[in-house]
């Protein structure tokens, strides 16, 4: 490289002897006190790439040292290494006028992970002064995968200009907005938190777990396997329930499963191929390290859950981030949902309506967790936390009108998935115009001014979100 700078230039760097060279500290940064290394005083910026560990890869050694850096803190256990860092860096620029940014996974910014870190440091006083929504980051190494992160700079000063770098898609060039605050999930709103909650907040029907078979796979039936049991057992057709998991619901998948429940001992003992199928569970369930599980053996006819509300709506626990809703669907008690998938009792075309509409969307897509990069619903943070909208006798008639368009459109195509009705670039022009229709009905709950963008709407939501829960 010198050669090719003197090519260049006309002479060779003066690099020898070396004036001037970086002060390495070799120790672990979790361990050390910083303030050993350079004291606060004296210094202006904080700037890194700490290593990324998700909770359940990390080393026994690594998760003594994350328990030593954030203590009590409720639901810590869950964070990503690279949250050690943030805690060290906030504690020791405390009451100086320091700034530091880290690049990181975009885990800590999304899901549970985002109260237990950033609740406790916005109460010290810390400010996000800017931040970079979640992009591909690539190394320079042979092989390595890119992976998706965020950066963000903050600091005790509030900055009154911050900027808010958004991406088109996670390989694009990022697009600078100055916002007036940057909340802890990298939107242009207030810094708040959303904490976990086992009570719902507002006035609704629960969200409930679907029912988890605990089986081994031997009360599941492959639509094949169900031929063939009827056939050596033809009794059995009364007992076999189409079953669904949150691929079977997306995909028009068919699925089958022996739904036992209140069935007596002498209809059993004539089905001997579905005896055979209930030794292998409670086989099974005994043979499990977890005696939660191995309980479950003494009802081995059934699944570990046997809720069957009369109707329900069926929402998937994971969902594709290329579509902009999350499909969901009603059903009765002839269908077993799975526990990949919630579903909610007694669910109105209302609630339907309200939970398939844009803003609900958005604030899903902000509080949730990822599954990779798939959206992960959940009860606790997601729909017990939701800011529904306190909407009138008439504008709920609007939203279950609108509801029912949004059945009717993906009715039109009946040999069509709700993964290929929900793909961007193949949803029917009838679905569209009822989402869009759908949106603006429930839109208009909130207030009566358009909302400019989705980043209007969540201002709103964790506006409302701060009252409900103050």
């Amino acid at each position: 490289m010198n050669r090719e700078f003197a090519k260049q230039f006309g002479r060779e760097p003066d690099l020898l002897p070396l004036k001037t060279a970086a002060h390495i500290v070799p120790e672990n940064a979790l361990m050390l006190n910083w303030a050993a290394v350079v004291a606060p005083g004296e210094l202006d910026y904080i700037i890194g790439n700490p290593p990324f560990v998700g909770s359940k890869y990390q080393t026994p050694k690594q998760k003594d040292e994350l328990a030593s850096i954030f203590g009590a803190i409720q639901n810590a256990k869950q964070l990503d290494f690279v949250a050690c860092w943030y805690k060290l860096a906030a504690n020791y620029m405390e009451g100086h006028a320091i700034s530091a940014a880290f690049v990181s996974t975009n885990s800590i910014a999304m899901g549970e992970q985002v109260a237990p870190l950033w609740a406790p440091l916005i109460e010290d006083g810390l400010h996000i002064n800017f931040a970079h929504q979640t992009f591909a980051w690539s190394s320079e190494a042979k092989g390595k995968a890119a992976v998706h992160v965020v950066i963000i700079g903050f600091s005790y000063s509030e900055k009154v200009n911050k900027y808010l770098y958004s991406y088109e898609d996670i390989k694009a060039k990022p697009i600078s907005n100055m916002v007036g605050s940057i909340s802890p999930y990298l939107t242009a709103s207030a810094q708040i938190t959303v904490e976990s909650r086992a009570d719902l907040l507002s006035d609704v029907p629960p969200l409930w777990f679907g029912n988890m078979p605990l089986d081994g796979g031997h009360l599941l039936l492959s639509p094949e396997e169900k031929t063939e049991l009827i056939k050596i057992e033809p009794n059995a057709v009364h007992w076999i329930r189409p079953v669904l998991g949150a691929r079977e619901f997306l995909h028009n998948m068919e699925r089958w499963c022996l739904w036992l429940v209140g069935i007596s001992p002498a209809e059993l003992k004539a089905m001997p191929e579905i005896i055979k199928r209930i030794e292998k569970v409670k086989k099974f369930r005994l043979a499990s390290k977890a005696a939660s599980t191995r309980i479950h053996a003494e009802r081995a006819t059934e699944f570990r859950d046997t809720r069957t509300p009369t109707s329900y709506v069926l929402v998937p626990k994971t969902s594709s981030e290329r579509r902009e809703y999350v499909p969901m669907g009603f059903f009765d008690n002839e269908t077993i949902v799975t526990d990949l998938n919630f579903m909610i009792p007694q669910a109105t075309l209302y609630h339907f309506g309200v939970l398939e509409s844009k803003i609900h969307m958005d604030w899903m897509r902000v509080v949730c967790g990822r599954l990779e990069s798939r959206y992960r619903y959940s009860a606790k943070l997601v729909y017990n936390n939701f800011p529904w909208p306190d909407a009138n006798k008439l504008q709920k008639v609007k939203i279950e009108k609108s509801a029912q368009a949004v059945l009717d459109a993906r009715d039109l195509y009946p040999d069509s998935s709700l993964a290929d009705l929900y793909d961007p670039l193949l949803m029917p022009i009838e679905l569209r115009k009822a989402h869009n229709a759908l949106d603006k009905a429930v839109d208009r709950c909130y207030r009566k001014e358009p909302f400019k963008d989705d980043a209007d709407r969540l201002k709103l939501l964790f506006e409302r979100y701060a009252e409900l829960t103050k």
